[in-house]
């Protein structure tokens, strides 16, 4: 690709979300910033949140998976189905019946004042460690695509990306990105067929037979039953992390869970969690499609096979003689699946800080309106200087590398909620910062020490279940002797 079509490509891009913008942030207000207003059509959310939920970390990292762990992601999509299930059955009616604008407001009327603020703290650690991920993805991507080329350093790459996501958000927030991740959805998926498409022409291969060869290729397994103790792929492992895991990243996620409170009633809150949760089936097997087809593609073109999985779907695209409009299709989806995650993440943080942090709810429009916009440019910043640590510090997989993360992040998460609504216990709220950290502290250990301690057994995305249940079982052990609560979930 030559950088100057590339920079073209990217403007015209841009130019559109801020034309989106500056449309739908007419009048808004902070109403408008952190639920829409309750007036965003249900339809349009699920639409857009296959995007946010997807990101550049699938767009990169599950293509890139098949050479590594083949089609074995389908178990966790699957198990995906079950967290989703969860969600609509639990946890948005209690979100609704609440009225709640950030959901770590539930915390608050069970526990209390620490029990929230831990919440609302570990929130933003998961959020800001995600969302730097998913921009690390596109960064590099445009950094050896164009400003390589141009001598421009990877700290002035990322500068340009977040600010220019700073831009179309800092004045709509939920209300315009509810509009723009529907545009981003709709490049990314479209992204994903062009260039199953483009790779079917080069292999002399229409989509179905495509889809036929990579079936029989030794790439397409799904299902992995045997060495329970040894294999991180496991069929229960996956299953039961996919569940765990959706329900921490998007119900317990005040990015996610945003974007259903900006529907107008709980019934259409569902309705969009329903269809949406749906459409990610044929999604993620699209994309291990693509990883397949990348695969032999390279095979047939005589070309090495990269070491590293995350460099498999750009390497292809820019760099393995397909024709310039395959790299210029790939790299309108990446910016697309990563900006609709990242622009999404960056509004929850600013809205858990102002409303959670700061207490800024109910204070005067003025005021609000103020903090937030100083916040919202402080953590544009705190994304620049995790992303280039991230830069740094990397060296797996994105998409593993996030999901091991967030088994340590979420898990006290998954443990005050579970205790608060399956219990009627209280519990002592000052101790809860400090469960909070040794539940995690102690789920390393047993990570790191696994194999030795448990006869081989290798710890998979399972991390999350076992930190959200050591959680659970010091908060009971905390409420002993504490009574009980008086608020009935």
């Amino acid at each position: 690709m030559k950088p100057f079509a590339v920079l073209l490509v990217v403007a015209g891009y841009f130019t559109f979300l801020l034309l989106i913008s500056r449309i739908t942030s007419r009048k808004a207000d902070s109403a408008s910033f952190f639920i829409g207003n309750r007036k965003s059509p249900w339809y349009v959310v699920a639409f857009g949140m296959i995007g946010a939920s997807l990101s550049g970390v699938t767009f990169i990292s599950v293509p890139g998976w098949v050479m590594t762990s083949q089609f074995a992601y389908m178990q966790m999509v699957l198990g995906y189905l079950l967290g989703y299930m969860l969600i609509i059955l639990i946890l948005l009616p209690l979100y609704y019946r609440l009225n709640l604008t950030s959901i770590y407001g539930y915390l608050d009327k069970r526990f209390g004042y620490w029990s929230y603020k831990s919440g609302s703290v570990f929130f933003l650690i998961s959020r800001i460690i995600g969302a730097s991920a998913r921009l690390y993805i596109v960064a590099t991507v445009l950094q050896f695509s164009v400003f390589d080329a141009w001598g421009i350093p990877f700290y002035a790459t990322v500068l340009i990306i977040i600010g220019l996501i700073f831009l179309y958000t800092y004045q709509g927030g939920i209300k315009t990105i509810i509009w723009t991740d529907t545009l981003q959805t709709f490049f990314m998926l479209a992204a994903l067929v062009l260039t199953l498409v483009f790779l079917g022409r080069e292999l002399g291969l229409s989509l179905p037979e495509l889809f036929r060869s990579v079936g029989k290729g030794d790439s397409s397994r799904v299902w992995f039953f045997n060495d329970f103790a040894g294999d991180r792929r496991h069929f229960i492992k996956y299953i039961i992390g996919g569940a765990f895991i959706t329900l921490t990243m998007t119900g317990l996620d005040q990015d996610m869970m945003q974007k259903n409170l900006s529907c107008k009633n709980l019934k259409e809150a569902r309705k969009n969690m329903f269809w949406f949760s749906l459409s990610l089936v044929p999604v993620n097997l699209l994309f291990l499609f693509l990883g397949g087809s990348l695969m032999l593609y390279l095979v047939q073109a005589g070309i090495a096979i990269p070491e590293i999985s995350d460099n498999l779907f750009p390497m292809v695209a820019t760099q393995s003689g397909l024709p310039p409009i395959v790299g210029l299709v790939f790299l309108i989806g990446l910016i697309a699946a990563a900006f609709s995650s990242a622009d999404s993440a960056l509004t929850a943080l600013t809205t858990s800080i102002t409303v959670d942090i700061l207490g800024k709810e109910n204070a005067p429009e003025k005021e609000i309106k103020s903090t937030r916009y100083r916040v919202h440019f402080i953590l544009s910043l705190v994304l620049l200087g995790v992303i280039l640590l991230f830069r740094v510090l990397n060296d797996r997989s994105i998409i593993d590398t996030l999901f091991t993360l967030a088994g340590y992040t979420y898990g006290p998460l998954l443990g005050l909620y579970a205790f608060g609504l399956f219990t009627s216990l209280n519990i002592r709220d000052r101790v809860v910062p400090l469960i909070a950290i040794f539940a995690p502290a102690v789920t390393y250990l047993l990570q790191v020490n696994s194999a030795r301690w448990f006869g081989g057994y290798v710890f998979s995305f399972e991390l999350l279940l076992i930190n959200g249940f050591i959680t659970f079982l010091l908060l009971w052990f905390s409420s002993i002797n504490k009574g009980r609560t008086t608020l009935v979930v």
